[in-house]
């Protein structure tokens, strides 16, 4: 009996279960397995030279260092990329771990890709090699002690052996190599050319029927249906069935296609020709592995198995007919029981254009077989698939869009192309455009991508014609015609620039439902304009996963090799999750020695690994703004860490415009800002911006436009080698004294950014640049800001835990200063004539224990939104004019302790949002607050007042039961939390 398969499901077939395939395009004939000291100057070499001269492209792996037990990654490449495999089994094969390991992998490609596999026994016997025997186990005794806590590894050399001595090749019995060369080469020359599949098929169906049975009725609505489909089907005219024998158009047909369907009906055994097309496409099906898939059209599969029924009547007629030539009848005979036996279909009563569709949907599921490639070895590939099915919902009857987001080298195309191999088959029709940012910026790009998408998802070809687009606005109509009632599966990969979605797939009307489009990319602004119905951020590697990709990478194993786990994890920990550096420096490192690692590790600190660079600085260099740039390279070399509106400020005094310059390389993956609104970086990220910079003078850090390496810096500073192209510094010594000449500025005309933390300078300060807009100096020397010392376009200045008493003796005007930070400095008695800070908007005091009072100035100050007061514990009191400060938004008096009270004039302060007045000794809160409309944040922990005049006009929820506060009236804080 035929087995038959139910319409409602596809066909189970090895190659469509399979998440691999074999390359279209081989890089190599033949890969040459051996045991160099067996074989290599004598029978291998001049192997080598015959498969050569045949014009054999042969990889024999000179040059490859063989010491290791672990393959190297140009081995395992090219054991990939070979369509034979000739393995010289020898005498001491088996004492190699290399050719062990080497034969692992052969085989497992042999049963992934039915690659070709020839053994070659040279001086050795077959069974030998099976039972491991002879030679091959006395091999396997030092293994067995080598590796006695690894059996497992053994077991699987073993095993390999055993299957490799199973497949039928080719014993040397005699001494005559040069036959028995010539022997191999023809094997391998028959087996390379009529036993191989063609690359290219001409036809994806072939349709063998019975014209008269069925051409005017299912086979012709079949054959519009596949054509329809886009499936590329022969259906031979009545004009060349000419004469008994099959014509060579005819034979082609049936050998250069992939599939071949054959309509089993009442009267197609009476034909000649029919049986003829069966018995070449079952030998095509023996020799070029077609799939041959019977419809069994209102006969039952019994009564062609057994030629019963009309088949019986017909070979009646033929056995009379062909009374001198039994042999062919047989052959038919033959090819008809064989053919009954496939999986196929029954087609009973059941309705016709049912039954096609559900042919056209197996059928597109068994030619769709395009998976890509997705990894060499694809961790954390599957649970982030996971989350981003959940994004899909696949299945789902509308049309959905869904971005991968994510920095260069986080994976976005891997999980692109997995989501791919894993939904494809669900749709009418697929296509993965990749790498459109390159694409689209050469001549006609984007047309090309659009004839891409066409026809590859309608699968078009030489039968139906080749899409033509002659514009991308021609291209955008043909999209949205062919695709609106078609279920596609689209995924548009490293877009950049919305023109190429509007292009490619502009809007949800242009698909069916059911359609997904799936958009790669480094920008979420270009995802957000688009209105994707969901985001999936590619995620950096944790710890253990980024442990175990970068050990397969390095060591072809789950997890370092011993005495490399320190080192590894320190590469691991630099590589920051990041995929792309881990394979990059895993097979950068791979078959290294540990002085080798060491020196590695020593160089990344300050130099990066180039191809992880190249494809991080993709980002980098699409930045169109001088000024983004800029903004990218002062935040990789000075500002990580540090608060978002802070380095606003600073950053917009160089003229920058950073805030739209910040959010911009948000949109694009180079930055980000956490919930305590700091700004953030990955370390691999930071050191391409650093190494923009050093790549202009690599060997001339003087001349280099920002400075930040420690002992580079001190030696500039030491040696005065610093020149004016130097807009940036930064030095951060411990506590203790080094001291630097301030003549080493002179030349630093354009410094803008400057970092001395801990330092000492000698000399005269007028040296310093006066372009300076940032000044952190913390320890600060000096009892007082140097008169000399007038950076006219600072913008802040940050001088914590300084020797100051007072800030300056003769006060500059410095009318761009926004931000003065002198916490912790103890010494400090008197703040600064503020008058001459008319645009300050922050004042940070913190911890300035002797701090008597500040400047009645501070009153003039308009713009000021922050002060910053607490555990000033020698303060008693605020000056009068602070009530004067309509614009301020935080006030922080907690833990000075000397404060006894704030005047009525607290009412006056309208912008007020936050108060803290822990730990003082405040007892009275003035009535006037609660015209603090604004008031959201108010603290008083600590306060040690009396019991309250009245009831409490704040919730006792609010208050902590230690707080015993008077509180006069605060019931029209309507904002308070």
């Amino acid at each position: 009996m035929a087995a038959i398969t139910t319409l409602s499901k596809p066909f189970s077939s090895s190659s469509s279960s399979s998440s691999y395939q074999p390359p279209d395009d081989y890089e190599y004939d033949v890969f040459l397995s051996f045991r160099c000291e067996d074989t290599r100057k004598n029978f291998t070499d001049h192997l080598y030279h015959a498969l050569t001269k045949a014009g054999f492209r042969t990889f024999i792996g000179d040059g490859v260092n063989r010491a290791r037990e672990y393959l190297s990654s140009e081995i395992l490449q090219a054991i990939q990329g070979s369509r034979i495999f000739l393995i010289v089994l020898s005498r001491n094969y088996a004492s190699s771990t290399w050719c062990l390991e080497e034969l692992v992998e052969i085989l497992r490609c042999r049963r992934r890709s039915n690659q070709l596999v020839v053994p070659i026994f040279y001086d050795v016997s077959p069974s030998d090699v099976r039972n491991q025997s002879g030679t091959f186990e006395q091999a396997f005794v030092e293994h067995g002690k080598r590796y006695f806590l690894n059996g497992d590894k053994v077991s699987i050399w073993r095993g390999a052996l055993t299957e490799i001595a199973n497949i039928s090749g080719l014993n040397l019995e005699t001494r005559n190599e040069v036959e028995f060369i010539r022997k191999i080469i023809l094997y391998i020359s028959l087996s390379s050319s009529s036993n191989q599949p063609p690359d290219d098929y001409e036809y994806e169906v072939f349709l063998s029927f019975r014209g008269e049975d069925t051409r005017k009725n299912f086979t012709d609505h079949l054959y519009y249906a596949l054509t329809e489909a886009g499936i590329h089907t022969f259906r031979d005219d009545e004009e060349i069935r000419k004469g008994e024998n099959l014509s060579s158009e005819l034979l082609q047909a049936i050998r250069g296609a992939r599939i071949a369907l054959i309509v089993l009906s009442k009267d197609y055994a009476s034909s000649r020709w029919c049986l003829d097309e069966l018995v070449e496409i079952m030998e095509c099906r023996k020799r070029l592995k077609q799939r041959v898939i019977p419809i069994f059209y209102h006969v039952s599969p019994s009564d062609v198995s057994k030629q019963m029924g009309s088949f019986e009547q017909a070979f009646v007629e033929h056995e009379k007919r062909y009374l001198l030539d039994k042999d062919i009848v047989r052959r038919w005979r033959g090819a008809l029981t064989e053919a009954a036996t496939l999986k196929g279909w029954n087609l009973y009563d059941s309705c016709e254009a049912e039954f096609i569709r559900n042919i056209i949907k197996v059928i597109l599921s068994q030619l769709d077989n395009k998976y890509l490639f997705v990894a060499l070895y694809p961790v954390g590939v599957n649970a982030r698939m996971k989350d981003m099915t959940s994004l899909l919902c696949v299945g789902a009857n509308d049309v959905r869009m869904v971005g991968i987001l994510g920095m260069g080298g986080t994976g976005k195309t891997t999980i692109a192309k997995a989501i791919y191999n894993e939904f494809y088959l669900h749709f009418e029709g697929s296509s993965f455009l990749g790498n459109v940012r390159e694409t689209s910026k050469q001549q006609h790009g984007l047309v090309h991508l659009q004839k891409q998408l066409l026809s590859k998802t309608l699968r078009t070809g030489k039968m139906t014609g080749k899409i033509e687009v002659s514009s991308v606005d021609r291209g955008i109509i043909m999209i949205s015609k062919r695709f609106r009632h078609k279920r596609v599966l689209v995924i548009v990969d490293d877009v950049d620039q919305l023109g190429q979605l509007n292009a490619l797939a502009g809007s949800r009307d242009w698909f069916g439902l059911g359609s997904r489009i799936i958009i790669t990319t480094r920008d979420v602004q270009l995802l957000e304009n688009f209105k994707v119905d969901g985001i999936y951020r590619a995620k950096q590697m944790g710890d253990s996963e980024s442990l175990e990709l970068f050990s397969w990478h390095a060591f072809r194993n789950e997890y370092p090799a011993k005495d490399y786990e320190d080192i590894s994890k320190s590469v691991v920990a630099y590589s920051g999750g990041l995929p792309l550096a881990l394979e990059v420096l895993g097979s950068f490192l791979f078959n290294r020695s540990m002085q080798e690692w060491n020196s590695t590790l020593d160089k990344l600190k300050r130099i990066p690994n180039e191809k992880v660079q190249t494809k991080l600085r993709i980002s980098y260099d699409a930045l169109s703004d001088d000024t983004v740039k800029d903004t990218f390279l002062d935040i990789s070399c000075f500002f990580i860490g540090m608060d978002k509106n802070y380095v606003v400020q600073i950053l917009d005094g160089c003229g920058f415009f950073s805030k739209i310059g910040i959010s911009v390389l948000i949109q694009r993956c180079l930055l980000t800002v956490d919930e305590r609104n700091k700004l953030m970086m990955h370390d691999l990220l930071r050191d391409m911006g650093r190494e923009i910079v050093r790549e202009n003078y690599p060997k001339e850090p003087g001349k280099r436009s920002r400075l930040w390496l420690q002992e580079e810096v001190i030696d500039i500073l030491t040696l005065h080698e610093g020149i004016e192209g130097v807009e940036g510094l930064t030095l951060k010594l411990p506590r203790s004294e080094v001291n630097f000449n301030t003549k080493t500025f002179i030349k630093m005309e354009r410094l803008r950014l400057l970092q001395l933390d801990y330092a000492q300078l000698t000399g005269d300060y007028e040296y310093l640049s006066k372009e300076l807009l940032w000044l952190r100096w913390h320890g600060f020397p000096l009892k007082f800001i140097p008169n000399n010392f007038y950076p006219r376009k600072i913008v802040a200045i940050d001088l914590r835990y300084s020797n100051l008493r007072e800030v300056w003796k003769d006060p500059k005007l410095l009318n761009k200063l926004e931000v003065l930070n002198l916490s912790h400095s103890h010494d400090l008695t008197w703040t600064p004539d503020f008058s001459r800070l008319p645009n300050l908007k922050k004042l940070k005091l913190k911890d300035c224990t002797s701090l008597l009072e500040l400047h009645q100035s501070i009153g003039d100050l308009h713009y000021l939104v922050l002060v910053n007061l607490k555990g000033c514990e020698n303060l008693r009191s605020l000056p009068r004019s602070f009530y004067k400060l309509k614009s301020l938004e935080t006030l922080i008096l907690s833990d000075c302790s000397k404060i006894d009270h704030l005047t009525d004039d607290l009412g006056e302060m309208e912008c007020l949002t936050t108060l803290r007045i822990d730990y003082t000794a405040i007892r009275t809160i003035p009535s006037t607050i609660n015209r603090l409309k604004n008031l959201k944040h108010f603290s008083l922990r600590g306060c040690k007042g009396s019991q309250p005049r009245s009831s409490s006009l704040i919730s006792p929820s609010k208050i902590p039961k230690s707080v015993n506060v008077l509180l006069e009236s605060v019931q029209g804080l309507s904002s308070l939390k």
